[in-house]
């Protein structure tokens, strides 16, 4: 724990100074997902803690629940009455490939046409395999990549040592900034109880990362506007994700809606994306033109595979990315088992979420970017965070609050928040709701 947590207090700037860890055990793993999970979320509140003691004088104090820290990076919402909608599209997952295991992920429709284009169709889980089975891993990861889909073949941590990316990604910092003294900072309004009351978060992030981020943020008082493109949905993790938030559409793509996108981000504090490397160049809004629109903007990104390297513009994910870089080998042979052992939770992008969201604080008041990655993060799990067979006390009523969440698709319940910031609670006024049910406008 406390080496995780000397590194992440370093890649921020933070002093190394002890926080509190309540609760006991862990999520059972080749690696230290609840110490990462901890000291991820520790950071954000000692970022918001050193935000508090710049504006006003006073540093509060922080705490952190490792069993609630573990439960959030799984899921926070406890339904009443309804579900939350499966996570994987039907055929995504792991496969037996000719010479070794490969990882689909297919759950954006163009992603699975993707893979169809390269296996043909498949109606199944066992039509996909039998397909898969006939093509060497490697020779298909590239197929589906170059055919516009997300595949990854499992490697060991020491082949991936050796591979062009992942020597690229070894010489990236955690986290990448770029600050900058901004001379037009606008002035504080927030409060101790509200610390980002009055900032504006222009949100173009999905799965799991970026969502993690925005929505520590709005639990914090800030505007969150989450902008998706038209036909865009993930509903296994919309009801999670939008706490907080207020979701909107653009087609960045149609002139009347690109002129709507510059006024939002001309008014925005802080921008989050997390698209590939190039894809907001090819769009019309790379680097240069954001600080044109928006001089002094928080600019916060993230990417699967790092921002060097042949794969700084690969598409990617969480799961992808533990099986590209030695996670899932890992975990197989820590449990003895026939197939890829990933993370008992998407630990990579929860994690970078919240990193995400502390690099933002951190560059309040000044402007300037930060880059973060999910393959650096993992990086520094493995190289920091040994695992454990304990387990957590298992989630009881007393977990959850009090308040009923009202929802579109039904009441919900929360988990408690994992963090304890000393005078300012995490408290989200807007509940979940469906992607594209707000206007793209500003409170």
């Amino acid at each position: 724990m406390t080496d995780l947590l000397t590194s992440i207090q370093a890649a921020l700037g933070l002093p190394h100074t002890p926080i509190p860890f309540t609760s006991n055990g862990a999520l059972p793993s080749a690696f230290a997902v609840t110490d990462l999970a901890c000291a991820s979320i520790a950071a954000a509140g000692q970022a918001v803690s050193a935000f508090l003691h710049r504006h006003n004088g006073r540093l509060p104090g922080l705490e952190v629940d490792r069993r609630l820290a573990s439960f959030w990076f799984a899921s926070s919402i406890r339904p009443v009455g309804w579900s939350v909608p499966p996570l994987w599209d039907p055929v995504a997952g792991d496969y037996q490939a000719l010479d070794g295991w490969i990882r689909l992920h297919t759950n954006a429709p163009h992603h699975r046409t993707a893979a169809q284009k390269v296996l043909g169709a498949c109606a199944d889980r066992a039509a996909v395999a039998s397909k898969v089975a006939q093509w060497a891993k490697t020779d298909l990861e590239r197929a589906v990549v170059e055919a516009g889909g997300c595949a990854a073949e499992m490697r060991s941590w020491a082949q991936w040592q050796t591979h062009p990316q992942g020597l690229a990604v070894n010489a990236e910092p955690l986290i990448q900034f770029d600050a900058k003294v901004n001379q037009n900072a606008r002035p504080w309004h927030g409060s101790v109880a509200q610390p980002l009351a009055g900032l504006k978060v222009l949100d173009l992030t999905r799965v799991l990362a970026g969502p993690v981020a925005s929505r520590f943020l709005a639990g914090l008082g800030a505007d969150v506007l989450r902008i998706d493109p038209p036909t865009w949905s993930e509903p296994g993790v919309v009801p999670e994700m939008t706490l907080g938030k207020r979701c909107a559409r653009l087609d960045l793509h149609d002139k009347a809606d690109r002129a709507v996108f510059e006024s939002l981000l001309k008014d925005a504090d802080i921008l989050l994306h997390g698209y590939r490397a190039d894809a907001l160049e090819r769009l019309g809004y790379g680097v240069a033109e954001r600080k044109k629109l928006a001089p002094g903007l928080v600019d916060v990104s993230l990417n699967a595979y790092g921002w060097s390297g042949p794969w700084q513009n690969r598409r990617g994910f969480d799961s992808l990315v533990q099986m590209s870089c030695g996670i899932a080998e890992a975990g197989m042979g820590w449990q003895n088992a026939d197939k890829p052992t990933p993370l008992p939770v998407q630990a990579l992008d929860h994690a970078t979420g919240y990193l995400m969201a502390a690099a933002a604080i951190t560059l309040l008041g000044r402007g300037g970017s930060a880059r973060l990655s999910l393959a650096r993060t993992a990086k520094l799990l493995i190289e920091q965070g040994a695992g454990t067979a304990e387990a957590l006390r298992a989630e009881d009523e007393n977990d959850q609050g009090v308040l009923i969440e009202q929802t579109p698709w039904g009441p919900a319940n929360r988990l408690h928040v994992p963090l304890k910031i000393t005078g300012t609670p995490l408290q989200w006024a807007i509940p979940a709701s469906e992607l594209g049910s707000h206007r793209a406008q500003w409170w």
